[in-house]
């Protein structure tokens, strides 16, 4: 509370009694009060706001009295005058607020748009006073200093590039199968010659060729259909086993692919489920169903043997492929080197990537033009919807929202939640607070979560700032830590950072828990890393009253 000469009125009042002006306003500077909330000015969005309440004693207002008050902000660089408030006594013929002569409290809300410089500044109310055409000039009186403004200091709105899913080693499997007639363990020689036995052997023969190709190993799985009894059919499928390890040595010769494990299933219930999902059959959701209901082999069959019409569509359509051993070779491609992709991109040869290294490419590079031209051309050659991303991206990144809004339009899923957090950005950009946290939080990710504290942070949300920004470990959660009072828990979550914004805000945390030492060291360092940071501090209202 500090003492406020407001009104001044009560000077002209007190004229008959011989007193001269200055003698009234000390009497009045004793008895009449102002809080100022807050007692320190903090920057809120893009304003200065504070409320003021006056409290003045009985008599001191005259009936015939009109005083003018305007707060004033004194900053480096220039003064900033706000909306004057107006008061009269209660025999003043106008529009004003009346102040009676028993006294009371009055309530006023002041804002400034902030400018820069007003980081060290004081709120001001300069009064004048008027009675039976008498003017009272008021002392200035300070009410308040700032201003708080380490929002400034906040990271800006987290976006970013879609990422590639290029590898640089691929697993790659080849697969052939031969199946056999019912209740038989013989491999034909047709299933040795056949499409998908001949289409694997090419596959290994590329293998062994291909030196970017290097053949891990092969796996022989056989089955039987789930039909005449689990016993009758597990014996049957080792058969089988045996009977397909020894045709692998045809079908494998001088592949390089060893075998590196025999396995036999039995009744190929796992199979059996696919096909029938896979398949047209009137019935199948039937099957479908008994599957689900039943775990036990003989109780499946016999249900599924109960729909005697579907049964004989199961032995003539799906048994005869479950049926069968398969031949799996797991292989290792290495895919082209971050050199060799620059080589092609050098070379003009774009054509033979696919769009993950095309992606890929763009990401590795510097040139913010050649990403530009690899982004659109995986956009425009492939449809590639992270192209377009990305594209848009850029553009926001040289701001130019706009037109990064043209490339976002045109894809395909406007709910993804990186879009959505991109938007978020833009509105953030645009100052409009509703809307890009509508964004934020529709879209769900990391990012928008953490842009979400931020929008709290710049509302003056300090409470939700901090749970939204919470275990993000970021900037942004040390300065919601420091406007809500958890100062060393801010000095941990900066721990790890080592920019000199980050020892800046060390050191207010440091200057809030009063420890001197503390901000001369961080300050020390911060100017270290960027020397123009301790005039900054100079005019820091944080840092008033310590020597660094």
């Amino acid at each position: 509370m500090k003492k406020f000469l407001f009104i001044a009125a009560a000077v002209l009042s007190l004229a008959a009694c011989g007193k001269n002006a200055a003698q009234q306003l000390a009497e009045a500077a004793s008895k009449v009060s102002v809080i100022c909330e807050p007692t320190v000015l903090q920057k809120v969005g893009e304003t200065i706001d504070a409320d003021i309440t006056v409290n003045y004693p009985a008599g001191y207002f005259s009936k015939d009295a009109m005083v003018v008050v305007v707060p004033v902000i004194v900053y480096d660089g220039g003064e900033m005058t706000g909306m004057p408030f107006t008061y009269q006594g209660v025999n003043v013929k106008q529009n004003y607020k009346v102040v009676p002569t028993t006294g009371g409290t009055v309530h006023e809300s002041i804002s400034f748009p902030y400018v820069k410089g007003m980081e060290k500044c004081r709120l001001e109310l300069r009064s004048k006073a008027f009675l039976g055409g008498k003017e009272v000039q008021v002392p200035v009186i300070k009410v308040a200093d700032g201003c708080i403004n380490l929002v400034r200091w906040a990271e800006s709105g987290e976006y970013g590039i879609k990422p590639d899913n290029y590898q640089a080693v691929i697993s790659e499997f080849a697969e052939g199968q031969i199946h056999y007639d019912v209740n038989s363990s013989n491999v034909k020689n047709s299933q040795l010659t056949g499409k998908s036995i001949k289409d694997f052997e090419q596959a290994l023969a590329e293998g062994r060729d291909n030196e970017r190709i290097k053949i891990k190993g092969t796996k022989i799985i056989s089955y039987a259909s789930p039909e005449g009894g689990e016993e009758y059919n597990s014996k049957l499928s080792d058969k089988r086993s045996d009977a397909a390890e020894q045709a692998w040595k045809k079908i494998g010769k001088g592949s390089q692919a060893a075998v590196t494990e025999v396995q036999s299933v039995g009744q190929d219930w796992e199979g059996f489920q696919e096909a029938i999902s896979k398949s047209n059959l009137e019935d199948k959701d039937l099957i479908l169903r008994v599957l689900s209901m039943y775990s036990d082999p003989a109780v499946r069959e016999s249900e599924i043997k109960n729909l005697s019409q579907v049964y004989t569509e199961l032995k003539q359509s799906v048994f005869p492929e479950l049926r069968r051993s398969r031949f799996i070779t797991e292989m290792e491609y290495q895919n082209y080197s971050e050199e060799d992709l620059q080589r092609l991109l050098d070379r003009k040869l774009l054509y033979l990537l696919d769009e993950e290294a095309i992606l890929h490419l763009a990401a590795i590079n510097d040139s913010v033009q050649v990403k530009e031209n690899l982004y659109r051309a995986a956009a425009e050659r492939m449809g590639s919807q992270r192209g377009l991303y990305n594209l848009g991206v850029l553009l926001m990144r040289r701001n130019s929202n706009s037109a990064a809004e043209v490339y976002f339009d045109k894809l395909k899923d406007q709910n993804d939640g990186d879009l959505l957090n991109a938007r978020g950005v833009i509105a953030l950009k645009d100052k409009d607070y509703a809307k890009a946290l509508d964004y934020f939080t529709k879209s769900g990710t990391a990012q928008a979560k953490a842009n979400e504290g931020l929008v709290y942070l710049l509302q003056g949300e300090y409470a939700k700032a901090g749970s939204a920004l919470a275990g993000s470990g970021d900037r942004n959660e040390a300065i919601a830590d420091i406007l809500n009072g958890k100062y060393d828990h801010a000095l941990q979550v900066l721990d790890s950072h080592t920019c000199p914004v980050s020892y800046y805000l060390r050191a207010v945390a440091a200057a809030r828990k009063k420890d001197a030492a503390g901000v001369r060291k961080y300050l020390d360092i911060a100017a270290q890393k960027a020397p123009a940071i301790k005039n900054i501090a100079s005019k820091d209202i944080e840092f008033e009253g310590f020597d660094f």
